[in-house]
């Protein structure tokens, strides 16, 4: 989760549902806040308290699922030293308390050998739980794509929150939210390889319907080839065309070899069919072709600048 030098979270005030930060869940405990002694169950919920690491369990829907082990092991041996400078955020659950945000820096107290942990207790539903889980992580880019994925289908699933409603809460547009759930429709050892950083997000999305998908992906994996040749590689494996990606060349023409150039360079950034007709006098029109919705919507995002 959170490195031990992010800001403090904030706690205080009950949330008032989606379309708010993370501070906005969770209110507004002043920063750097001394680390009191253990309180009572009955204490207020805005004050720090020492609680026992074996009394701590993590939410089985955690959305982070992956913990890099050289960064675990690097936080553990700064907690032996300095101990855990920001609390983590738990609740009552079955006799202890479950962590709502902070299963990294738990992990970490727990090889530091710590006997208690700086905590903030507070009564959440499951609801709020899993949705401020996911706004840590996503503010802190702490998730892959694939365990954003998960946690907007989860989100969506059992407590029937909209797209539109998670984009304003996690501050992202609906068509990034719609664009990583379709990632949870590629095979599984595809988003295993998203996982692992063997295929970006780009790439997952080009993939997506492609025949034979496993593949595809797992030679775009080791060729190391980029998003665009990747999007090529599809487009030719659905035309039955299994030349190499860069194997292509377009017919020849009898346009001005220079335009022709820039069309190909062009097509080459944009990943679609380009055609500039120069009519002379500076004058022309530039089109651009697609054959796919998802090549529509990639090619939109690439004008715009939005990410990918």
């Amino acid at each position: 989760m959170s490195n031990e030098g992010d800001d403090k979270l904030k706690v205080g005030k009950r949330p008032h549902g989606l379309g708010r930060g993370l501070s906005a869940l969770l209110g507004d405990v002043a920063r750097e806040t001394p680390v009191a002694p253990a309180a009572p169950a009955a204490a207020s919920s805005k004050a720090i308290q020492n609680i026992e690491v074996a009394l701590v369990q993590p939410h089985p829907e955690q959305p982070r699922r992956h913990f890099d082990e050289g960064a675990l092991a690097e936080l553990a041996d700064s907690i032996s030293k300095r101990g855990v400078i920001q609390p983590i955020i738990v609740r009552p659950h079955g006799g202890g308390f479950q962590i709502v945000a902070g299963e990294r820096r738990w992990r970490a107290a727990q090889r530091a050998q710590l006997h208690r942990i700086p905590a903030i207790v507070r009564d959440f539903d499951e609801a709020e739980t899993l949705e401020i889980a996911l706004v840590e992580n996503i503010q802190r880019e702490d998730l892959n794509p694939i365990e954003e994925a998960e946690a907007y289908r989860k989100l969506i699933a059992d407590f029937h929150h909209s797209q539109e409603a998670l984009g304003r809460l996690v501050g992202k547009s609906r068509s990034h939210i719609a664009n990583l759930m379709r990632l949870l429709d590629l095979p599984a050892s595809v988003q295993q390889q998203v996982v692992e950083q063997k295929l970006s997000m780009g790439h997952a999305r080009a993939l997506i319907g492609a025949p034979d998908c496993e593949s595809l992906a797992h030679t775009v994996a080791t060729k190391g080839l980029s998003v665009r040749d990747t999007e090529q590689l599809v487009r030719r494996a659905k035309n039955g065309d299994g030349a190499s990606p860069r194997a292509q060349v377009r017919p020849a023409t009898d346009k001005d070899p220079d335009i022709a150039a820039l069309e190909q360079h062009l097509a080459d950034i944009l990943g679609v069919r380009i055609d500039i007709t120069h009519a002379g006098g500076g004058a022309g029109t530039l089109s651009l072709r697609y054959s796919t919705l998802d090549q529509l919507d990639m090619l939109c995002q690439r004008l715009s600048g939005e990410r990918i």
